[in-house]
């Protein structure tokens, strides 16, 4: 019999409708009945594409006697993270702070009034390597709420407290925005870089886009060629390794080890909208053909796996595949040979496939051996062995689509959307890809429809009503009051797409989703917080200002900012962000891996931003030329904007811009001071050298 998640939307809630478990999903029903009937509440935290909440939800949550036991002694709420990112901020700071680490699935006990008393993550159903089984800690904490209420009193005494200074963490750090800062940060950056395999850290490995994107848009500032070493060193060993999909493209959610083999097999959309951004800013740096080729794979992989026919980008895909994880991606050695037949020996030498395998008797692939090494000692020309080489994937990606495919959570997220319309966008501006452009303008308009309320506010997420694998879905359900997040990360993706069309109604509706977001998100120290001021009322009001694995809403909002002000020339816009700035400052420095969306903005901040107006018809040859000149290479301390000749246009950067001699001009300016319009993209790009 279903419990009451069947009425729910998200995946992850469904996948548990049907568990021993009377499951609510989070609300006034299940936190009523907990005060009411004086019950602890146990709050199990996850997602669909996470495989350990799948682990513990098949041993713990269907076993009859575990569920007996929870439904006995709690009331159990279960929560899709993604959904509810207020929750998991919350919980996971507790989950930290009492047991000094966290992840997912997550799993909390909380007083009838929503304060944590005991958290941890996943809990194996049998005592494993000193952490006791499940059962035994709901019978334990069970015990202690009966005849021990004082001692949890204590507990929860202290974590009120823990919430309260949190909210009073911040201090300002400066007054004045100090370009010193990202020096520092790079150093630091630097110090804990890898130079044998790219990136940071060992085991596990994230990728780390943003750090990576400071780095790049520090490189374009100073011309330090270490930071772009760093860079070039961290995506080539990505792009080479086992956590990126040679056949089918985009990348998994990280490495299991410090070089990049073996990956956790998810793969998450916010991962691959921010990967593919970065490989592009690098390759519009440094031209290598292997970055622009991981762009164009990881965006088809998108498009043909992850987009739903209304425009919306899907969440994630899970790592397992028929109860196995990373089933799916893996090869044997004799699978490849009757696949690929002659071929398949180049193809084995390139890609590092062998009899033994490098993961559980089978092989991930990866790019072992340079592939002009492997022509040449082949006797064959690079192209012809490229083309063997691109044959032989299409036919291993043809042959793994006849497997079980791994299941893909058809959640649409705005604050994620808001990523990938990006990265479409500025794809399709610098590569000249129309069909980029299309399918950042599709997603924009289904967003702008969907997701946005008659008020002008957001909602949160949106579920097809009969998602299958056809993605021929017209027809959803869009739920939850929007986040921070939602705000500044799809005001950052519509400022880009503008800048591809010059569409003026995407700027207004950038320009007042920033007014709702000042209005409703704006906290008294001149940052945000993470929910609206007319969201539910939680324990503590969320604001987290350290980035994660995608940006924080509050670094995204004070980047989008920045480039509000410099295209509106709105003083207001450029205070708010740089007072934020200017509170972070000495974390920022010191901690560049926690705070890289920040850094990115203070790039841009202490870069002295500059803008570029063109009037003429977009589509003339001679404005084409200038938009060539404009896009072949890497300006992030740019804003960019266009009027048509006699257009009446709502960005006030093109006010009292006029065309010179009847053909499509440039102006360059730096806070609204131009330099002589030109005419001719020679002399835009000698204009464009000087700032």
């Amino acid at each position: 019999m279903a419990n009451r998640l069947a009425s729910e939307t998200s995946p992850y809630l469904l996948q548990h409708a049907l568990n021993p478990v009377d499951w609510y999903p989070w609300g006034e029903e299940a936190l009523s009945r907990a005060r009411r009937e004086d019950k602890p509440i146990f709050l199990s935290i996850g997602y669909a594409a996470c495989h350990w909440c799948h682990v513990m939800a098949h041993e713990s949550f269907e076993n009859p006697e575990t569920a007996e036991l929870m439904n006995r002694f709690y009331v159990c709420i279960k929560v899709d993270r993604e959904e509810r990112p207020d929750l998991d901020s919350i919980y996971m700071q507790s989950t930290v702070q009492m047991t000094g680490q966290g992840g997912w699935p997550m799993s909390v006990f909380l007083t009838p009034d929503g304060v944590p008393f005991y958290a941890g993550t996943y809990f194996p159903s049998t005592p494993r390597s000193g952490v006791p089984a499940f059962r035994q800690i709901l019978a334990a904490l069970a015990e202690a709420w009966t005849n021990r209420r004082d001692d949890i009193g204590r507990t929860t005494a202290r974590v009120k407290q823990f919430y309260d200074e949190e909210s009073n963490l911040l201090a300002q750090q400066g007054n004045t925005l100090d370009a010193t800062v990202t020096d520092r940060a790079m150093q630091a950056a630097g110090g804990h870089f890898d130079w044998a395999h790219g990136g940071w850290g060992g085991a596990p490995k994230f990728p780390q886009p943003m750090q990576l994107e400071f780095l790049l848009a520090h490189h374009a500032r100073t011309h330090d060629s270490a930071t772009l070493r760093m860079v070039q060193l961290a995506l080539a060993s990505m792009a080479e390794g086992g956590i990126y999909d040679h056949l089918g493209g985009g990348f998994h959610r990280y490495a299991t080890d410090a070089a990049w083999q073996v990956p956790h097999f998810e793969k998450m959309l916010y991962d691959n909208a921010q990967l593919a951004r970065v490989y592009l800013h690098a390759w519009q740096v440094t031209g290598d053909p292997r970055f622009q080729r991981v762009v164009t794979e990881t965006l088809d992989y998108v498009l043909r796996e992850m987009t739903d026919s209304g425009g919306g980008f899907y969440s994630s895909q899970d790592a397992d595949s028929e109860s196995i994880e990373g089933k799916y991606y893996v090869w044997t050695f004799d699978e490849i040979s009757r696949a690929l037949g002659d071929q398949a020996g180049l193809f084995k030498d390139v890609y590092g496939v062998t009899q033994r395998g490098n993961f559980e008797g089978k092989n991930i692939l990866h790019q072992a051996r340079d592939p002009r090494l492997v022509a040449e000692q082949n006797g064959l020309a690079l192209e012809r062995s490229e083309q063997i080489l691109a044959d032989a994937r299409r036919t291993l990606l043809a042959a793994r689509g006849e497997r079980v495919a791994p299941n893909r959570d058809s959640k649409v997220i705005t604050a994620w959307n808001g990523l990938m319309l990006a990265a479409f966008a500025e794809a399709a501006r610098v590569l000249r890809r129309d069909d980029y452009r299309q399918a950042a303008n599709h997603n924009a308009m289904f967003l702008l429809r969907e997701m946005r309320t008659l008020d002008g506010r957001l909602l949160r997420t949106w579920t097809p009503s009969h998602p299958d694998d056809s993605h021929d879905t017209v027809a959803g359900n869009a739920r939850l009051n929007g986040y921070l997040e939602d705000y500044s990360h799809f005001i950052e993706g519509l400022l880009t797409l503008y800048q591809c069309t010059f569409d003026s109604a995407l700027f207004m509706a950038a320009r007042d989703l920033a007014e709702v977001m000042l209005l409703h998100f704006s906290a008294p120290d001149g940052t945000f917080f993470d929910t609206s001021d007319d969201h539910e009322v939680l324990v503590t009001r969320p604001r987290d200002l350290q980035d994660n694995a995608i940006p924080a809403g509050n670094s995204m909002a004070v980047t989008v900012l920045l480039k509000l002000a410099a295209l509106t020339g709105n003083a207001r816009y450029a205070e708010k962000a740089e007072h934020a700035l200017c509170s972070l400052q000495e974390s920022l420095a010191r901690y560049p891996a926690a705070f890289g969306q920040w850094l990115v903005a203070l790039e841009f901040a202490v870069g002295d931003p500059y803008e570029v107006a063109l009037i003429g018809n977009l589509e003339s040859t001679d404005m084409q030329a200038l938009l060539k000149t404009i896009n072949s290479a890497y300006r992030p301390a740019m804003v960019l904007a266009l009027r048509q000749a006699g257009e009446a246009c709502p960005v006030p950067l093109l006010e009292g811009r006029e065309l010179l001699h009847n053909r499509a001009t440039a102006y360059v300016c730096r806070h609204f001071a131009c330099q002589m319009p030109v005419n001719d993209a020679d002399a835009l790009l000698e204009q464009l050298k000087l700032i």
